[in-house]
This record gives structure tokens, C-alpha cells and sequence, in this order.
């Protein structure tokens, strides 16, 4: 039959494969499949179950060489499965099918690298500085190690559970686990580390890695649609075939046959229109749509999707999504409304939603995913372990959390304490201003303080009157009251509350009592008034505050008001207890609101500052408040009902990095037994934890558990040993009496001097029962109890801590204190948090509160999503009494976000159990097509094998069935961290056309370096240190790689590959202006001398430096002029000694694609042609093709010229663009200032497809009058082409005035000037603002710094410097320097065509460098077949 001849023509497709391979990496191949990856998976989730399985898998290697590679891993799963769930087995699948733990373990390679190894050793010890290749050596090394510095240990180190003392010596072992190296010395290491002899630190080494590259995932590839408006592909490799029309005639034929066998065969219609779907659908028909067509698509596509079978959904959200330029014909005529509410997002917006965890799309990648994936793991797990399921745990995962944010708690300023200055609401000062709250929405100038009869804003400053600072504060506030500012300011005296001490014996006393006779006699502001008499920088004394008394009050009675009988000392120890109740850190400390400010906010300098914007923040505050806030509400009442107040600040009790106990994997722990302690406390602590008790209005419950600083006898452990007999003998409400009796301090006492128990026996209690188990109680007990606070709360010997609600509270200094109010501060943060609304929950679900209660209080929630209900939406059921997690996600199925979300989704669903739901966020009312791309996400759920049982060398991006007829460019989407680049593809990757490759595209790409990032400030000014410059580099290598910071963000980027990096200031100028004070984000100490940053995963790394100049420097300015010292030209590592006294030009361009680089190497050779200067080229390296890096060399040795290969990352906070050639635009002009190093003075940018006609040095040497870059104008002179003219009418015209438009293929810039005046943090700034807008900055290159001439001044070039035909007329073409083989819009004439005609030279060129090419390659042949070349292989003189 007809249609199925049909069939096998229709099957005819091209395929297009692409992949990323490692080389950083490239050794781990097949280690993944080793034991590194499965043990770093299982470190993060226990330190103690990665040695477990290290002691499981140490000889495992013995089984690699006998079996099968499916069979090894399958058998080092089952071991790791010793130590994980199902659920954490599926995750580490997961994770080893992403390589997650390569760059970890390459890290630790890298670390041994650096030592380096000793020469034949498979495995080797360092011992503080020296090596050991076998046991024997390293016992000689251990007994002279402390006469050796320490060696310096990384977070991600895997340290031995030990004693870990201080002076104890380390000791790192290199090697692969489960070898017979390794077990050697595992077994002394481990033997001597329990016996508390040394500290042992595992790090993986193999000494003879494989040099196999492996194949990455968790990125995307994108195959987009280029306009052919303009032709620019080259046609030196085109090779036409016949299929693109076999496909025309079999669609037409479709039609004919289809409309036949419909007549002849009634009773075949419905399966002859699925054939003809069907078969259709394998055309991918690329016909444009009518504009009525598009408009629907989205619901389209969302009503297909819904009407699948449920399990097929997913998988054809993601062939539609990934596919839909040939897919767009074979949507259903009809549209379906899927959505009729709003979840606060517009319609086309994406969102995904993990267990309530929002998951930007934009941010996260398979990694982060992964860590959330496992993070979720462990509270599902705890939850089902206690019976928990079904519903009922998204009941407890979606819980609101406490809105409170932990640097914002406040006091309650309501005390008596506090002597008030002023009061906005009552004082006359401020009768004429409004009191209705409603001004606070009335309009001003942006800045302006709105002066409304009201406390909104309150300081409180608590002082030492005798400390100068606090003369300087009262001044400040002063400041404040003078200028009427509507700031309410009270402070609180803490002087000495001795009352044996008066006004003549201390100053802060007689101040206080002067004060306070003052206000009663007179008035507060008065008062303060006076406090503001003294001189910054004199001492307060007795005698200074006498003499004013004497001077200012000159009928007063010194005596009655400074002396021992005064009248005026009420409140005096009220301020210094209100002071120490508080927990407030050391004097001056200040309240806004009640929130303490922080030291540097006390900062006189900055306190003024720092007032102003919690003005600002606060009146933000009010205005989103104005409606629920009645008249008659007192302000401060409603501040201090706030959910944020507190009775006491604590930073331990408070503070945001918190740590919790896992009683999810053993509910029936010691800690469950009665007295089920929900506070673990020491014996120190326990009788304020008692107190509490007493007074709690909440069911609060008191254990303890006992943590000597010794081994337990019977001798030292007798008062422990008395409270927990009392525990198991007596009722609850004598052992509560009893115990806080032994603790009172007389009977510490008594109990040190021989006193026996029984005599302090409380009558009620029954003795016999007490004395008998007291008596016969062994001290086991108390062993298991040292061990768990050892093993469990990782507590040292003697250490105390506080356990509330599973939460952790370690107190490392014995002096520090922890009262009855920190445990009042304790409990009511613990049930404000969590407590409350989980019991709440309990009691709904009718759960037993005693079994589901503890686990529960430790689950710290952050879950704020709201699922709002839908009548239509994609469901898919989990599968039942098994964990799963509960993802909702909102899409348009036809965006880029869907592209990535639908095969996430599908790889997620093999890996867990999901309850999924899908809500279809369409768009209505279409007017261009949603995608202009075909996509695939590569991810997969495991490893793969071949049928052979041989390892799969990993994941591919494959492109089938794609259309022949359009023009194609290939982008790569990765994790924001990698750097790749295009190491092998013969095709031209920017301009793929179909109709002209015969078989398979291939492409292949390297993950050539991960990024790191920071931000660096001046720590003295707060601003960003321009042209500050950072290497980066090894111990053994200390500059590998450099950069310059920003003013924009004060951002950085460096390029590194996984290890441990030391980050430090360039030699030179940088140096010798700057030095590192800080540091965050980075893997050594703040006060590490040098600044360690270890990369060790495929997630961003992210640090901030802090500098400041050196104290003989401050005047000194990186970018001033005058200030380039000879030194500088010796900073820079990429220009050669010799090159310091030539004279060179710097010449910039970039280039994507075949034809662009050709046009590239002729514009090459024409500048060389015309100048007789040294030249250096510099390429962007971002888009060059294999073959243009694979000749560029041969090149650079044959025409004589320099060459450097210049790489920079799109920083994440810069508007990103998705057209590449947009983001080639924003590479020519937006980074100007860190692509190059600073001895680099002056840059010409020449665009590719130019030809040069003279020495370029003229346009170098040219003054700029100025200004910091020179562009040529466009000409006026063809005017036949006027009304293409755009930047004549419209925008253009008005914001030109009466300056040109200049074009931008080629412009010179002094880049000194550029850096100085921040030419490039302005031109980044409009960027961000402009960028927004998608129609704004169409020709970015340009635009941008014409929209930006009147804030970055341009030097108009001579005319003659840039000739394009289509706006230039033809008498002008003699006289031109360059000429520009631009676009014309009216002819649209293809590029080469162009070429050829306008450029007579052009050809003779072109001809050159294809000859050139041809030798090279034939060159390379020779040397591939062995033969020896005619000619010597060319010496390469620039620089790569």
C-alpha cells in the first residue's frame, strides 16, 4: 500500500550530537564507579558512616579486575546501601550519573599534586611537611613532627573521630580507599587516632590516574533559529544532496494519497487521519503560521497535554517544548483555558516548587537540585519512619514559618529605666505637626522624613556617662533633637549600684544623681541639655561635674544632691539591671525600635547615617501597617507587640546557624526515656533550668545529662549519681524540691566535706527506696551518658550545652553564663517558632503528641508556599506507603523554562517518588512564534551501560528529526560555575544548515575551567577598589591566573580548575597600595595569612575580600595618572620582557562562525600588510570555532604577529541576553575594562569583516582630545539610502541633538582614561537599566554608547577612517582607510558576494590565507601518518 511506502522515506533524518567532556577532569573517568564518590556522597550525610563504609570497602578492589563493570558497581552500591535508605540509594545513583563528586575528588588530587608525591609510592603520609611511603618511615616522622609546623587542614578534609587535641601531630594519608596501600596504613593511622596519639586526615590520591576524558550532564544545548535576512555562511563547504526535495515530493504526495484512499476506504477514516497526523508530524514542517494561527498556541499545547494519557504528559510536554518549531502545525485547532485564578505570577511565568521550596529555574541547576532533593530526604524519611504518611505530611511540610527575621529581634523599651529626652506625641515643640497616621501615605519628595506627631521612631542609648564615646553619641543625638527631627530619644545610665558609692566618690553617680535634680526640678530636655556641656575628648570627673553644678545652678545644694543622702537617686540600679538583664553586648550599645544596632552602626562616624535609613525602612514599615493601626493605638505599644520582640538578646539563643539532633533514624533513644528530657543540661545549669521550670507557664519538662571532664568514679560522681536515684524512686515533685536543694551551695559544700546523701533527705520522700538504688547504681550509666554527649552531640569532656527541642546550644567559654532569663528567651522563641503551630497540627490530626512531638519540634520549617486550588491541572499521583515528595510546578509548555522543566521532571520521576502537579500558566494572544529553538537537557537518572555490561562513556544531547531548511546556531546552557569552549567539530556550529551536511553533526565540547567569583570593598571607604588586581595560583605555582575588580559590585572573576587555590594581591602596584584585612566565603581563617579558596564541586563559589591601602599609601591611586610605575609592565604576566620595549599594537576582535573567521584572518592580514609596528591580536575566546584555535598558532608564526585568547563569564547580575549574536555585541563594549591587562594603555577594536588600507598606528597615535574611545560617524553621503537613516528621526534625533551616530565596527580606546573615569561601571550601569526593556538597545554594540555620549564622551574619528558602501557614496572610497563590508538593508546582499565586489584586494587575500590553510593542513597529515614534514614545524611566537 501507498502509505507504507510512504513511511520509510518519511523516516529520513539528520542527527546532531553534542557533549561535554573534562579536561580538568579527565583522570576520573572511571573513577566515578570507584569508592571516592560513593564515600563523599555518604560524608555529607554522616562523617561517622563515611568511615564505616571506608572500613567496609577497604580491600574492595581486589573484586575490579574479576568482574564486570556493571557487576563492581552494582556490588559497591549494595555496600554503600549498608549505610543509606532506598530513597538516598536512588539520590546517590543520581548523583553519580551528574559526576557530582569529580570535582572533590580531583580537588584532593590536585592537594597531593601540590605536595608533590614521592616518586613509586601508590600511597604515601605527610607529616607536617615530610613524606612516608610506608608505615616504618612514617612512625620515625611522627616522633620529630613537633618540631614542625603544622600543616594546614580544609574543610572538606576527612578527619578520623579522636581526641583531635591541639598538640597532637597530624597526619595525611594520600591514597585510593580499598587498596592494599591504603588498608596498610589505615589500619596503624585509625589504631593511633583512637588511642588519641595523632590526628588522622584522609584525603583521595590515585597515583596513576587514567588520562580518559569523561562525559558530563546537567546542562542544556540549544539549537536556535537564525534570521537569513542576511546571508552569512560560508561556502567553501557545501555539498548539496537530494533529500530536502525527496521530502517535498513525499509531503505532496501525502496529500493526493490521503484525499484517495479517504474516498475509497470510508470505513478507514479515523485511522487514516491518525496515520496522516502521524506522518505529518515526521515532516517537521517548517511553514510559517498566519498570525491568527499563533495566537492560541499556548492553550493548545496545554490541551494536548492534558488529554494524554497521564503518564505520557510529562514526555510530551518535553517533545513539544524541546521540538516545537516543527511541532507547531500539529496542535489541536482549539483553545482551553487551563488556568482561571492568579498565583500572583503573570501569565508565561515558571515556577517550581519542591515540598513547598521555591526552586528559581534561573538560579538552580541539577546540583542545587540534588542538595535540596537530599535535604527534603531526610525530614520525609523521619516523618514516614514515625508513621507519618500520605497527606498528612504535606500537612506538617507546608506549616507557615515564623516571619521573624533573627537579626531584627528587639527589647521592649517600655521600662522604667529609661529617662526620655523628648516625646514627639506630648511635647510642645511639636504641637503644629499632624498626628493622623494617614500622613504617613502622603506624597514627598523621595528622602524627605515626614514629621507627624507620633513615637514612630525611638532611641534608646545605653551608656557609661565616664566614657568618651558617650560624649560624642549625646552630641549626636543632640543633632537629631536640634533639627527637629521626629526621633523620640531616652537613654539608660548604667553607673555603679554600690550605695556605699556617691556623687563625690564616682562620676557616673554624680552624673546620674545631676540629671535627675535637674529633671525634677526643671525639665527633661533641660537635662539633656546639660549632659551636652561637656567637651569631646575631656574626661568626665567629680570635680567637672561639681563645677557645673557650682556654675550652673549656683543656689543648689551640692551636698543634698550629690551626697550619700541624696534625694536624687531613684532608678539608680534599675538602669545597670535593665542593662545586664538584656544581654546587650558592651557599653555604648543603642536601640532603634528596640533593635540593637551593631558596632560599627555605633560608630559616631556612622551612627547619623545609619539612623536615617532605619528611618527610612521603618516609615516603610508604618506604610504597610497604616491599616491596621487605629487612631487611638499607641505606636510604640503596637512596635513592641511585635512577633520580634524579646525579654533578652542572646546570639546563641537568637543567632540564625543553628544545629539540631536526628531523632528520626532511632525514636527509641536514651533520650525518650523518663524523665523525657526536652532540655539536656549539665549540673551547672540545672538549677537555673529548674527555676525556669518552676516559674514556666508552659508544660516545660527538665532532664540531665551528665558530661565530666574526667573518667566517672564513684568519688566524683556522688550529687549526679543522688539526682538520677531520685529520678527513679521518687515522685516528680520531690525529686524537683530534692534536687534544687543539693544544689544549693551550702550543701555543695557539705557534700565536699564528707556529708553522706541521706542527710539531706527531704521528709515525704521515701528513703528506703532511695538509699537502695543509690546505693547499688553502677557508674555504666554515666559512661553511656559521656559517650553520647560525645558521639551525638559532639560535646568535648566537661563541656556544657543546652538542648531545647533537639536544638543544640554548645557553650564553648566557661564563663559564659546562661540564666533564668535565657531560658524564659529560650522557650519563647522555641514555642513562637515552631512549638505552638506543630502541636496545633498534632491535636487537628487527632496524632499522639508524646510519640510524633520531638521529632517534630526539630524539623526547622522555612516552607512558604500557597497552593491555590485549581478545577483544571495536570495531577499524577505518587506511589502509595512509600516517601515521596510533593512538587508543584507552573508553566507555559511552550517557553524556554519548559524546555528545561519538562525533562527535569521526568528524570526526577525515575529517580523519586513524586506527587506531581502541573499547572499550565498559559499566555493568550500570540503574535510571533513562543520558541525559536529545539532543546535538550541532558540528564539522566543513573549510570548507563552497554549491553556488554561495559560502562556507557556517559550522556549525549541527540538532535533527531530536526528540519533541513533552517539556518541553525548552537548554544551551549550551563551551570553558572562552568567555563566550556568547542575543542571538535569540523562544522560550523554558529551557521548548521542540514541541507548541505550528509550524516551526522558532532560536536564536542570541554569544561575547560570552573569560575570563581567574589566581591571586594576598601574597608575605609565602603567603594570597590578599581583596577585592583587578584592572582590566583598554587603553593608550588603562585600565579596561574589574574584579574581586575569592578566598581560594579566591586566584582571579580577568576578562572580555576577543582583544588586548593591561594587568592592574593598582584605583585606591583596592587600590592604595594593594598593589603587583604578579610575575608568571607573563602576556606581559611579571617586572620590566615594567606587567603586559601578550595573548589571542590560544580556549584558557584562565591567570596567577598575586604581591603584597605596601606597606611604610608592612603594618598596613592591605583588608575591615577602619573602613578604607573616601570613596576607595572612587570605585573602583567601575558606581555614578555621584550615586549616592555617594543611598541605594539593592540588590536581587539571577535568572531562566531565560519565565514566571520575567514573574514577575521583576511582583516588580519590587511592590518599586517599596512604597518610595520608589532602587532598583537586579541580574540574573545568564547566563540571561536576548533579549527580557528587549531591554526591560529601556525598563524601567528608565519605572518610574524602576537596573538592572545582573552575569556570572560557573563557576570549572573548583569541583565543576561539569550540571542548570541546580542551577547557577542555585549562582549565588545560592556568589558572593556577587565579583558586586558593594565599595561595595555590603548586598544583599537576592528570588527571582522573589515579590510584595512593603512597603518593603523595613525588611529593609535590619534588624540582623543579627552575623551576615552574615538568612534568613526556614520556617513551621510549615499543619499539614496536616507530614509534608512534611523538615528535622524524618532529617539535618536532628539537625544543626539546636534552630535552623529556613530557605528561601532571599529573604534580605538585609551583605556587608562576608560578605567579612570569608570567608563565601563557607567556603561554596565545604562546597560542594566536599558537591557530590561526588550526593545530597547537593538544594536546593543552601538546604541549603548551613543545613548551614552552625553555621560562618556565620544572622539569623533575622521571620516575617511570607515567606508561602507551602503551609507557612504562611491567617490569617497578612494581616500578610505578601512572599509566595512556592512549590512544594506535595501539589497540585502549576502556577505561574500559583497566582498568580492566592493573589495578588489579581498579575493587575493582570501585565496592567501585558503592556501595557507591548506599547507597547514596538509602539514598536519604528514605528521599524522608518521612521514617526516618538508619544512620544520612553525615556532610560535604569540601568545596562547
Amino acid at each position: 500500500m501507498i502509505p507504507l511506502i510512504l513511511v520509510k522515506y518519511i523516516y529520513i533524518f539528520f542527527l546532531l550530537f553534542v557533549h561535554i567532556t573534562v579536561s580538568c577532569l579527565s583522570y576520573v573517568y572511571l573513577l566515578f564507579l570507584n569508592q571516592f564518590f560513593h564515600s563523599e556522597f555518604i560524608r555529607e550525610d554522616d562523617e561517622e558512616k563515611f568511615w564505616k563504609f571506608v572500613d567496609t570497602v577497604k580491600e574492595l578492589t581486589v573484586y575490579k579486575y574479576g568482574e564486570s563493570v556493571r557487576s563492581y558497581y552494582n556490588l559497591i552500591i549494595k555496600k554503600a546501601g549498608q549505610f543509606l535508605t532506598d530513597l538516598q540509594v536512588n539520590l546517590l545513583k543520581l548523583s553519580l550519573s551528574l559526576r557530582a563528586y569529580s570535582p572533590a575528588v580531583h580537588a584532593f588530587q590536585q592537594i597531593a599534586r601540590d605536595e608533590p608525591p614521592p616518586d613509586g609510592c601508590v600511597a604515601f603520609v605527610v607529616v607536617h611537611g615530610q613524606n612516608a611511603c610506608s608505615t616504618k618511615d612514617m612512625k620515625k616522622l611522627l616522633k620529630t613532627a613537633a618540631g614542625r609546623p603544622r600543616p594546614y587542614l580544609y574543610k572538606s578534609d576527612h578527619q578520623y573521630p579522636g581526641v583531635n587535641g591541639t598538640d597532637l601531630p597530624v597526619a595525611v594519608l594520600y591514597a585510593e580507599i580499598g587498596t592494599k596501600d591504603f588498608n596498610t596504613f589505615h589500619k596503624v593511622l585509625s589504631e593511633r587516632a583512637q588511642e588519641g596519639k595523632l590526628i588522622y586526615v584522609l584525603r583521595h590520591f590515585v597515583s596513576e590516574p587514567k588520562n580518559e576524558k569523561m562525559l558530563l550532564s546537567g546542562y542544556g544545548v540549544e539549537l536556535a533559529i537564525k534570521s537569513t535576512e542576511y546571508k552569512a555562511v560560508d561556502d567553501t563547504q557545501i555539498k548539496m544532496n537530494n533529500v530536502f526535495y525527496t521530502l517535498l515530493y513525499v509531503k505532496q504526495c501525502l496529500t493526493v494519497s490521503f484525499f484517495t484512499y479517504r474516498k475509497s476506504h470510508p470505513e478507514l477514516q479515523e485511522e487514516l487521519g491518525e496515520l496522516r497526523k502521524h506522518l505529518l508530524e515526521s515532516t517537521n514542517d517548517m511553514t510559517p503560521l498566519k498570525v491568527w494561527e499563533l495566537q492560541d498556541l499556548s492553550f493548545q499545547a496545554a490541551s494536548r497535554i492534558m488529554t494524554v494519557p497521564k503518564f505520557d504528559s510529562l514526555k510530551l510536554m518535553q517533545e513539544l517544548s524541546q521540538n516545537f518549531p516543527s511541532r507547531a502545525r500539529t496542535q489541536k485547532e482549539e483553545r482551553k483555558d487551563i488556568l482561571n485564578e492568579s498565583m500572583g505570577i503573570h501569565p508565561g511565568d515558571a515556577s517550581l516548587f519542591i515540598n513547598g521550596i521555591h526552586v528559581d529555574l534561573d538560579l538552580h541547576n541539577p546540583f542545587s537540585i540534588l542538595d535540596i532533593l537530599r535535604t527534603e530526604a531526610k525530614i520525609l524519611e523521619g516523618l514516614h519512619n514515625l508513621g507519618i504518611k500520605g497527606s498528612s505530611i504535606s500537612k506538617f511540610l507546608h506549616l507557615p514559618s515564623s516571619a521573624t527575621l533573627e537579626d531584627s529581634y528587639a527589647l521592649d523599651i517600655r521600662h522604667t529605666s529609661i529617662m526620655w529626652v523628648n516625646d514627639i506625641e506630648k511635647d510642645s515643640m511639636y504641637r503644629h505637626w499632624p498626628s493622623s497616621l494617614q500622613e504617613l501615605l502622603r506624597a514627598t519628595f523621595p528622602g524627605v522624613i515626614r514629621q507627624i506627631r507620633r513615637n514612630f521612631y525611638n532611641l534608646v542609648l545605653f551608656l557609661d556617662p565616664v566614657q568618651e564615646e558617650s560624649i560624642e553619641l549625646v552630641k549626636l543625638a543632640e543633632l537629631f533633637y536640634k533639627h527637629n527631627i521626629p526621633l523620640r530619644i531616652g537613654f539608660v545610665l548604667v553607673v555603679s549600684a554600690d550605695d556605699k558609692v556617691d556623687g563625690y566618690l564616682d562620676a557616673g553617680v554624680a552624673v546620674f544623681r545631676l540629671l535627675n535634680y535637674i529633671s525634677e526640678e526643671y525639665d527633661e530636655a533641660q537635662a539633656f541639655t546639660s549632659m551636652v556641656s561637656v567637651k569631646v575628648g575631656e574626661s568626665l570627673s567629680v570635680d567637672t561635674v561639681t563645677a557645673y553644678l557650682k556654675k550652673k545652678f549656683p543656689k543648689a545644694n551640692a551636698a543634698r544632691i550629690l551626697g550619700m543622702d541624696s534625694s536624687y537617686d531613684d532608678n539608680r540600679k534599675a538602669g545597670g539591671g535593665f542593662y545586664r538583664k538584656s544581654g546587650l553586648g558592651a557599653l555604648p550599645v543603642g536601640l532603634f525600635n528596640g533593635v540593637p544596632l551593631s558596632s560599627e552602626e555605633m560608630d559616631p562616624e556612622e551612627l547619623e547615617t545609619a539612623l536615617l535609613q532605619k528611618i527610612m525602612e521603618t516609615t516603610n514599615f508604618f506604610q504597610r501597617a497604616v491599616f491596621m493601626i487605629t487612631e487611638s493605638v499607641d505606636v510604640v505599644d503596637f512596635l513592641m507587640e511585635q512577633a520580634n520582640v524579646v525579654p533578652r538578646i542572646n546570639p546563641l539563643i537568637l543567632s540564625s546557624e543553628r544545629r539540631y539532633l536526628d531523632f528520626t533514624s532511632s525514636p527509641g533513644s536514651p533520650l525518650m526515656t523518663p524523665p523525657d528530657p526536652n532540655h539536656i543540661i549539665l549540673k551547672q545549669l540545672l538549677r537555673n533550668a529548674l527555676k525556669h521550670m518552676k516559674s514556666s507557664s508552659s508544660s516545660c519538662r527538665v532532664g540531665a545529662i551528665n558530661n565530666p571532664s574526667g573518667k566517672p568514679t564513684e568519688d566524683n560522681s556522688g550529687l549526679y549519681r543522688a539526682i538520677w536515684a531520685s529520678l527513679l524512686t521518687q515522685s516528680s515533685k520531690n525529686t524537683f524540691d530534692f534536687t534544687l536543694k543539693l544544689l544549693k551551695e551550702e550543701n555543695v559544700e557539705l557534700l565536699k566535706q564528707g556529708t553522706k546523701i541521706k542527710h539531706l533527705l527531704q521528709q515525704g520522700m521515701d528513703h528506703d527506696a532511695f538509699e537502695k538504688k543509690f546505693n547499688t547504681m553502677e557508674l555504666d550509666f554515666l559512661h553511656s551518658q559521656q559517650k553520647y554527649c560525645k558521639e551525638v552531640l559532639k560535646l568535648k569532656a566537661g563541656q556544657r550545652a543546652v538542648v531545647s527541642n533537639g536544638r543544640i546550644l554548645s557553650l564553648l567559654d566557661e564563663e559564659e553564663e546562661f540564666n533564668v532569663e535565657d531560658f524564659h528567651l529560650l522557650e519563647k522563641i522555641t514555642l513562637r517558632t515552631s512549638a505552638e503551630k506543630i502541636k496545633s497540627k498534632i491535636k487537628q490530626m487527632n496524632l499522639n503528641a508524646q510519640k510524633y512531638a520531638l521529632f517534630l519540634l526539630v524539623t526547622p520549617n522555612q516552607y512558604e508556599c500557597r497552593y491555590v486550588s485549581f478545577n483544571s491541572v495536570l495531577q499524577l499521583a505518587q506511589r502509595e506507603d512509600e516517601v515521596f515528595y510533593d512538587v508543584v510546578a507552573i508553566v507555559d509548555p511552550l517557553t524556554r523554562d519548559a524546555q528545561k522543566l519538562a525533562p527535569l521532571l521526568v528524570v526526577l520521576g525515575q529517580v523519586v517518588n513524586m506527587k506531581v502537579q502541573v499547572f499550565m500558566n498559559c499566555r493568550a494572544k500570540l503574535s510571533e512564534m513562543p520558541l525559536k529553538s529545539f532543546y535538550r537537557y541532558v540528564l539522566e537518572p543513573d549510570v548507563s551501560f552497554f549491553g556488554n555490561n561495559s560502562l556507557s562513556p556517559g550522556p549525549v544531547a541527540r538532535f533527531t528529526e530536526i528540519p533541513q531548511s533552517p539556518l541553525l546556531t548552537l548554544n551551549m546552557i550551563t551551570p553558572e560555575s562552568w567555563m566550556v569552549e568547542a575543542v571538535r567539530s569540523p562544522y560550523d556550529l554558529d551557521n548548521i544548515h542540514l541541507q548541505e551536511v550528509s550524516g551526522v553533526v558532532n560536536a564536542e565540547y570541554e569544561l575547560e575551567y570552573l569560575l570563581l567569583e567574589g566581591h571586594c570593598f576598601d574597608l575605609s571607604t565602603g567603594q570597590p577598589p578599581r583596577g585592583l588586581q587578584f592572582t590566583l595560583g598554587m603553593r608550588q605555582e603562585p600565579l596561574m591566573h589574574d584579574t581586575i575588580v569592578m566598581a560594579n559590585l566591586g566584582y571579580f572573576q577568576l578562572k580555576a580548575n577543582p583544588g586548593a587555590w591561594m587568592l592574593r594581591l598582584r605583585e606591583g602596584r596592587s600590592e604595594d597600595i593594598y593589603q587583604i584585612q578579610a575575608h568571607d566565603g573563602t576556606d581559611s581563617p579571617l586572620d590566615a595569612g594567606d587567603v586559601i579558596v578550595v573548589l571542590n564541586s560544580f556549584h558557584s563559589k562565591i567570596i567577598k575580600v575586604r581591603v584597605q591601602k596601606r597606611p604610608d599609601k592612603l594618598n596613592e591611586d591605583l588608575l591615577s595618572e602619573g602613578t604607573e610605575s616601570k613596576g607595572l609592565w612587570d605585573s602583567i604576566t601575558s606581555v614578555d620582557e621584550d615586549d616592555k620595549k617594543k611598541d605594539v599594537l593592540n588590536i581587539f576582535s571577535v568572531a562566531s562562525g565560519h565565514l566571520y573567521e575567514r573574514f577575521l584572518r583576511i582583516m588580519m592580514l590587511s592590518v599586517l600588510q599596512h604597518t610595520k609596528t608589532p602587532v598583537k591580536f586579541w580574540f574573545l575566546k568564547n566563540y571561536l570555532s576548533p579549527s580557528f584555535k587549531d591554526t591560529i598558532s601556525h598563524m601567528a608564526k608565519a605572518y610574524g604577529f602576537q596573538y592572545e585568547l582573552v575569556q570572560y563569564k557573563w557576570p549572573r547580575w548583569l541583565h543576561q541576553q539569550t540571542e548570541k549574536q546580542r551577547i557577542i555585541w555585549g562582549y565588545k563594549i560592556l568589558f572593556l575594562d577587565v579583558l586586558f591587562p593594565l599595561a595595555v594603555d590603548k586598544i583599537i577594536f576592528v570588527d571582522a569583516d573589515q579590510i584595512v588600507r593603512a597603518d593603523i598606528k595613525e588611529l593609535r597615535d590619534l588624540d582623543l582630545e579627552g575623551a576615552p574611545y574615538g568612534y568613526t560617524p556614520f556617513c551621510d553621503s549615499r543619499k539614496e539610502m536616507e530614509g534608512y537613516r534611523f538615528w535622524k528621526t524618532g529617539y535618536w534625533a532628539s537625544h543626539l541633538g546636534q552630535r552623529k551616530y556613530h557605528i561601532s565596527a571599529l573604534y580605538v580606546v585609551d583605556l587608562k582614561k576608560f578605567r579612570k573615569i569608570a567608563a565601563g561601571d557607567r556603561l554596565r550601569g545604562q546597560y542594566q537599566a536599558l537591557s530590561q526593556d526588550p526593545n530597547s538597545l537593538s544594536n546593543l554594540d552601538q546604541d549603548l554608547p551613543n545613548n551614552m555620549i552625553h555621560q562618556v564622551a565620544i572622539k569623533s574619528l575622521p571620516q575617511e577612517w570607515l567606508w561602507c558602501e551602503t551609507w557612504c557614496d562611491d567617490s569617497s572610497k578612494a581616500t578610505a582607510k578601512t572599509i566595512d563590508l556592512c549590512n544594506n538593508p535595501k539589497t540585502k546582499e549576502p556577505k561574500l558576494s559583497a566582498a568580492v565586489r566592493i573589495v578588489p584586494e579581498w579575493s587575493k587575500y582570501d585565496n592567501e590565507i585558503k592556501q595557507f590553510l591548506k599547507q597547514v593542513k596538509e602539514q598536519k597529515e604528514k605528521i599524522t601518518e608518521g612521514r617526516p614534514s618538508s619544512s620544520p614545524p612553525p615556532q610560535h611566537t604569540g601568545k596562547t
